[in-house]
């Protein structure tokens, strides 16, 4: 029995993974349309400084919705990464000060600031999971009190003002540029995508992932541990949004307590632009890397034209609202 379940599980998640496909067509052809109407109203746009800006925009940006979408894939949502990113740059600064006043080597103070970045991330990821499995608070709820925490231990451990006292080793890592435009933090991005495709993509862990934003019912049936996946994937989640307050960190040289704000906003329109459904079950990395491309090249395109801040935030949530609608539109029509 749990053998026929799972084939039925396996075709539908197939059926349902290949939906995207036809939108990552359209979804660059938006970002070609886009490109060009920004480059005539402003020929700034379509030059190498802007696109390296782009990218190096791009590259936190794409790590929280990578995060987002390997959650959302669940059926899950993580409204924490933004304030993650934050606490983790902070945390980084923080040890990377500690370790330079203790005596360190500016390579051991490197090291320190990395790993107690990555594992405020774990622990974040690991405490949003437990109230999710264990105290059975919906992922909403859970991820927005997290949050809340992340955001005034910021504040708290900062008292609101910049961590400085990064080495210079460590500022040049983060900016050295190889061919004008890779950074070292860029190239990670790279290889984390191409690890978050291969696991989506070719593992089981993937196969589960979609099979529990499928249908939860069924994959417990399949023989799932619906649970502890659950653990493993907001864990993950942690980890990523902590490596973009590391690339933010390593970008400035400092811990800024305001980084990361509105982030899960942005991560959000990214993967949902990028046709990661909202009800789970349904997205590719690809998709998320476009929907990732165009937010960021929106945002570079409203500040080319003098848009100011607060105004982009609008054009965010009304992106989000209208990819929501799509998507709605594309499943009602599929059930039909």
């Amino acid at each position: 029995m749990a053998g026929n379940g799972q084939t039925t599980s396996d075709a539908g998640i197939e059926r349902l993974k290949n939906l995207g496909s036809k939108q990552e067509t359209l979804l660059i052809g938006v970002f070609i349309v886009m490109v060009l109407v920004f480059t005539i109203i402003n020929p700034r746009f379509f030059s190498a400084a802007a696109f390296s800006n782009v990218l190096q925009d791009f590259g936190p940006v794409m790590l929280m919705a990578t995060a987002q979408t390997f959650i959302m894939l669940t059926g899950g949502i993580d409204l924490s990464v933004g304030a993650l990113l934050g606490l983790s740059g902070v945390s980084a600064a923080l040890a990377v000060r500690w370790a330079n006043e203790s005596g360190a080597s500016p390579t051991a103070s490197i090291l320190a600031g990395v790993g107690t970045a990555i594992l405020v991330g774990a622990l974040v990821g690991g405490i949003n999971a437990f109230l999710i499995t264990r105290v059975k608070l919906a992922p909403f709820i859970a991820t927005l009190a997290m949050m809340g925490v992340c955001t005034g231990t910021t504040l708290v451990v900062t008292g609101g003002v910049q961590i400085a006292g990064a080495p210079r080793e460590l500022i040049s890592i983060g900016n050295t540029r190889f061919f004008g435009v890779l950074t070292v933090p860029l190239i990670v991005v790279i290889v984390v995508l191409l690890i978050a495709w291969l696991v989506l993509s070719r593992t089981q862990f993937g196969r589960h992932s979609y099979a529990i934003g499928s249908n939860r019912f069924a994959a417990r049936v399949a023989g799932i541990n619906v649970d502890k996946h659950l653990v493993k994937v907001y864990v993950i989640g942690g980890i990523l949004a902590s490596l973009a307050g590391l690339f933010v960190y390593f970008r400035l040289g400092s811990g800024s307590p305001s980084s990361g704000r509105g982030g899960e906003l942005q991560a959000i329109a990214a993967a949902v632009i990028g046709g990661v459904s909202l009800f789970g079950g349904v997205g590719r990395i690809t998709g998320t890397i476009l929907g990732a491309l165009i937010t960021a090249s929106v945002l570079s395109g409203l500040i080319l034209i003098g848009v100011e801040p607060n105004a982009q935030q609008i054009v965010v949530g009304i992106l989000i609202a209208f990819a929501v609608a799509v998507q709605g539109i594309g499943r009602n029509r599929s059930t039909v």
